[in-house]
């Protein structure tokens, strides 16, 4: 989650016009704890602004073409959207359930890489890195337990 995000001035900063509707679908990536799927943001929209799917489609991969979001691995063939790492947002790990199929931002201390060590042994150049660490979240182990019982 992201409140110290200039939206304006992040949209201005890559190139592009600060209109109502990329703001509102950046800020409703950036205010949330966890990455959204295109779904998730074009309804948490329609709630209170006049806008259709196409429309957060299209924005939303203006914004992942400009680096402002990041388009991340779901768990199944389903993508989800978070901000990309900035000043105020810094790059961290996500933890997908198996169970319930939820993603969770994780702490960015929680796991480090050593991008300078892995550019070494890599010839290539690495531009992106996407830390996804799969198992069963703490309410599906709860769940899971109080059935058994």
């Amino acid at each position: 989650m992201c409140h110290q995000c200039d939206y304006t001035n992040l949209l201005e900063e890559s190139g592009l016009e600060s209109t109502p509707k990329r703001l509102q679908v950046l800020e409703v990536i950036g205010d949330n704890n966890s990455p959204l799927s295109a779904r998730q943001i074009f309804e948490t929209l329609s709630r209170t602004y006049n806008i259709n799917r196409v429309t957060v489609y299209r924005i939303l991969d203006l914004l992942v073409e400009k680096g402002l979001i990041d388009r991340i691995s779901g768990g199944s063939r389903s993508f989800v959207y978070g901000l990309a790492p900035n000043e105020n947002h810094p790059a961290h790990p996500h933890f997908y359930c198996k169970s319930c199929g939820n993603l969770e931002c994780l702490n960015p201390q929680s796991l480090n890489v050593d991008m300078q060590a892995m550019q070494r042994t890599f010839p290539g150049v690495i531009e992106n890195v996407e830390v996804r660490i799969d198992g069963v979240c703490k309410n599906c182990l709860r769940t899971e337990r109080n059935s058994v019982h």
